[in-house]
């Protein structure tokens, strides 16, 4: 089970680079995105006929889980063209709209699942029992045809690409090609660097909340399984209603201050205070469980048939030895730390990836979103290993302890690091003012023009009041406004 969870982040962690790359290289992105998409319904639907029961069937499913991972890396490619198909003023918004998708993506995949379990785990069988449609089939199924869908859009009758972030800059730079223009701009690799790092942190604190959060409520608050999901179906709903808020928010923020102090104070310090509260301030260890073993002695030698959602069984399970000599996690201190995390974290995703790519410049930029989106899986690796030997095994008070340091000290590096957390320098030369040229320009005008070049003025104003053409009148021939222009710029 482990492998099969972790098989998923880990193809994504190892092919994101890769498939920057080939992005970079064919300075396209609709092949890779074609390809990966074909690739997530092939495995989409390798998984959903699991029910037909293959030989090794458990080997299956970890392909299909490894390769939709593999597929799912085209979330760099489709980062890297968002950065070249905005301007930078646009960027922002942007990126906070295609977070917001995938929030919303967090927000509806849940749901369905709760609304296909009504098809029962026999549900329905066509093509002479080939095709299978029950509740643990049908999402996969849902998955293949959306993905068919989202191919179509991809097409090039559909999907037209525009880059236009390098073009913008080559303009404001004056070059002559895109090319020059980005090898002109040196990025800051250590800012970049910086960015990654702080992008990982930032997904494993996250992560780690969505891993541990139905285990942790059930261990300190004593809830069944059943009353751990529903109430965490509730919270977990807030906390999304209130993350979309924000995503809506930032953009108006990032106007009044600077992106980086958004970053910083608005994000990582939302998720350090978020990660503190989560250190227990009960007053009383939480209630200690039995573990279930089918019968339970009750008196003497005398044995009774019990389920496990009964009471005694309810609480932190007394094989993990902190349960007993740590203080017990109170609901408000939980309610408050996740409502902190659900503004803290939107805020932190959206504004590493905006001045991630804004550091990066108009170069290219599917490898080193290709490293951020590795870095994301990464931490989603870790986190259930953290979860099963630091938490486990040393409870609660540790856990959040070193994810309080990770959190406060990667805020002070973003601190310390804010000046370098900037769109680079482009050195683009002040305008020169056009000034407008008078008739009386030897008496108030700020240069005055040789009587050669005054006449050239007057037989074109005759010539454009009368409709006159070359043969009426002298007009201004190619080589005298070069004059006229010489004139004024020595004036």
């Amino acid at each position: 089970m482990g492998l099969i969870v972790a098989a998923n982040p880990l193809g994504q962690m190892i092919f994101s680079p890769l498939f920057g790359w080939w992005s970079n290289k064919l300075g396209t992105i609709r092949l890779p995105l074609l390809s990966s998409l074909a690739l997530f319904t092939i495995a989409s639907a390798m998984y959903s006929s699991l029910e037909l029961k293959p030989h090794d069937v458990k080997y299956w499913m970890l392909t299909s889980r490894f390769l939709i991972g593999v597929s799912s890396a085209n979330i760099a490619v489709c980062r890297a063209y968002l950065s070249a198909a905005t301007r930078l003023s646009e960027r922002t918004k942007a990126v906070s709209m295609v977070s917001l998708a995938q929030v919303l993506g967090f927000i509806v995949g849940p749901g369905l699942q709760a609304l296909v379990t009504l098809l029962g785990s026999e549900g329905h069988t066509w093509l002479w029992g080939f095709f299978i449609f029950n509740m643990y089939t049908a999402c996969g199924w849902i998955n293949v045809l959306m993905s068919t869908g989202n191919f179509i859009m991809f097409l090039p009758t559909i999907f037209q690409e525009r880059k236009v972030a390098a073009r913008e800059i080559m303009i404001m730079k004056g070059k002559s090609s895109e090319e020059e223009t980005w090898k002109s701009i040196k990025p800051d690799y250590i800012s970049a660097w910086t960015l990654i790092v702080a992008f990982f942190v930032l997904v494993f604190n996250f992560v780690l909340l969505e891993t541990l959060g139905t285990s942790l409520t059930m261990d300190q608050f004593a809830w069944s399984n059943d009353e751990a999901i529903y109430y965490m179906g509730i919270i977990m709903s807030t906390g999304a209603v209130i993350a979309l808020v924000t995503f809506m928010c930032i953009n108006p923020l990032c106007r009044i201050f600077p992106e980086n102090l958004v970053l910083i104070w608005g994000g990582f310090a939302l998720m350090v205070l978020g990660r503190i509260l989560y250190i227990p301030w009960g007053d009383a260890p939480p209630k200690i469980a039995e573990v279930y073993n089918v019968t339970i002695p009750i008196t003497g030698n005398a044995t009774t048939d019990l389920k496990p959602d009964n009471e005694i069984f309810l609480g932190c399970p007394k094989t993990q030895q902190w349960c007993s000599l740590t203080p017990a996690l109170t609901l408000t201190q939980f309610i408050l730390g996740y409502v902190l995390t659900s503004v803290g974290y939107p805020i932190g995703v959206t504004l590493i990836q905006t001045i991630f790519s804004k550091i990066l410049g108009p170069r290219p930029q599917g490898v080193w979103m290709g490293l951020m989106t590795g870095s994301g899986c990464l931490s989603r690796v870790m986190g259930p290993v953290f979860v099963g030997s630091i938490y486990t095994r040393l409870g609660t008070n540790w856990t959040f302890g070193f994810t309080s340091v990770m959190m406060f000290f990667s805020m002070i590096w973003l601190l310390l690091s804010r000046k370098r957390l900037i769109s680079p320098r482009l050195d683009i030369p002040d305008p020169v003012e056009l000034q407008t040229f008078e008739k009386n320009v030897g008496i108030n005008s700020q240069f005055t023009l040789p009587d050669s070049d005054m006449k050239d003025l007057k037989d074109d104003k005759i010539a454009s009041e009368n409709d006159l053409n070359s043969e009426g009148t002298e007009l201004l021939s190619s080589q005298k406004p070069l004059n006229i222009l010489t004139a004024a710029t020595k004036a």
